[in-house]
């Protein structure tokens, strides 16, 4: 009996062990299913932000260089005039930062440019793209306008240091505060080549806010092609830029004649009394543009050539439009034109390639030489100036890309201006020293 009841003891007992083991078990369990429930939880939340953030891609590049000019103080477009008394300079041209959300058919750009002295706004903007054809799109903001092949490239994709004469006097940001629409077809398209855009701005060159009612209306079509082979690709294009700029007062000098004294200056059209007419300056330009390159054993080919002419409106000192309020200066309207053309030469399938670009600006085609300068009757004041006269540029360049990131430019700008004997006080009687010798030290990223 004794036996019996120690089994039967000893049954119950791993009978209970048994089921608090298995109570400790499952409760063991449960403990460690709620941990892998929440690792669970966030990896998809991990894999939702790294979604997001894939979305999101942010660029940039510096430039960093160092001039020589041929003397002091020199007026230039190698990144602006000289300061008095300095022929040599170290800048930071440019140091751009840009975020660009891109979620397929909506997108949102914020792009910043650093200097040693500023820090700006280069593009702001938001665009959407219709869902059906993925071909017509609209954005609005700050950006660069479509106008021209030179203009709206990147400066980190230029094989010059900076864009020409003609370029920066016309579009001198590159950018303005606008709406655009663009009709292009999706790249799986066959009419992927063709481009059509089209936009509002306020026509301030990106500068400040609006000062006039006018609004100037820039379009732009081309076409981008390549043989089958790859072997050849071209592009050509066509601008329209239709705009204007408030009159600061009743004085508009927009015609050159003979005045009475037989000298050849600008023959003020609205005599309008008193008070400003509020009427608009117009602003005209049309330009055409191509671009072809041809993939040659011995490195690729490039040629790039654009030409605009039209209506300027500026002052008696400048032929670039104003970017803020006029106030009550005078008005000048010059007939322009100006060309530039690139050759660049890749050389074998190394790092090394040569540039070669001549380009022109003529701010006013009605005169030449010597009729620029001559006095003017004592009840005009429309006498032409330096302003008028026209620029011509022969550059010559090296371009070495260290790896992916870093370029390294040596670039020569050989300025020569028109001249005229009677702009002698001036210094412009004679072509004047203003060359310039650029460094420079580019990373992109």
């Amino acid at each position: 009996m004794k036996l019996k009841k120690n089994l039967l003891l000893t049954l119950m007992a791993t009978i209970v062990f048994t089921g608090l083991s298995f109570t400790k078990l499952s409760a063991q369990d449960a403990q460690e299913e709620a941990p892998i429930d929440t690792i669970a939880r966030s990896i998809h939340k991990l894999q939702d932000d790294f979604a997001a953030f894939k979305k999101l891609k942010v660029s940039g590049y510096i430039q960093a260089q160092f001039q020589v000019a041929d003397s002091n103080g020199v007026p230039s477009f190698a990144g602006g005039n000289f300061s008095t008394n300095v022929d040599k300079r170290f800048l930071v041209r440019r140091g751009r930062i840009k975020f660009n959300y891109d979620n397929r058919l909506t997108q949102y750009i914020l792009q910043f440019d650093a200097n040693q002295t500023e820090i700006r706004t280069k593009e702001a903007y938001v665009k959407i793209t219709e869902p059906w054809l993925e071909a017509v799109s609209l954005q609005m903001g700050i950006f660069d306008v479509p106008f021209g092949f030179e203009a709206p490239q990147s400066s980190s994709a230029l094989e010059s240091p900076e864009r020409g004469r003609m370029s920066q006097t016309l579009l001198p940001n590159e950018n303005d505060l606008g709406a655009m629409v663009t009709f292009q077809m999706p790249k799986t398209s066959k009419f992927n080549f063709l481009k059509f855009e089209a936009g509002v701005f306020n026509g301030t060159n990106g500068k400040g806010s609006d000062f006039d009612y006018q609004k100037d209306f820039i379009s732009r079509l081309s076409v981008s092609k390549a043989s089958k082979s790859e072997k050849v690709k071209y592009g050509i294009g066509v601008s329209y830029y239709d705009g204007g700029i408030r009159q600061g007062n009743n004085k508009v000098y927009d015609e050159v004649g003979v005045l009475s004294n037989g000298n050849t200056g600008f023959i003020m059209k609205d005599t309008s009394l008193g008070k400003p007419s509020g009427k608009m300056a117009r602003r005209n330009y049309m330009g055409a543009d191509a671009q072809v390159s041809f993939d040659f054993p011995f490195g690729i080919t490039t040629l790039k050539a654009e030409y605009i002419q039209g209506v300027q409106p500026g002052t008696a000192s400048t032929s670039t439009s104003a970017g803020s309020d006029p106030g009550t200066v005078d008005t000048y309207v010059r007939n322009f034109n100006g060309a530039y053309f690139y050759y660049i030469q890749n050389i074998f399938q190394t790092k090394h390639q040569i540039v070669v670009k001549y380009d022109w600006y003529d701010p006013n085609t009605k005169v030449s030489g010597d009729q620029i300068g001559k006095s003017v009757p004592a009840t005009y004041s429309g006498q032409l100036t330096k302003t008028e006269l026209k620029y011509t540029t022969l550059g010559i360049g090296y371009n070495y890309k260290w790896d992916n990131n870093v370029k390294i430019t040596l670039y020569y700008d050989m300025v020569t201006n028109e001249k005229s004997v009677n702009l002698t006080s001036k210094g412009y009687w004679k072509d004047i020293p203003d060359n310039v010798f650029t460094v420079r030290f580019q990373y992109k990223f």
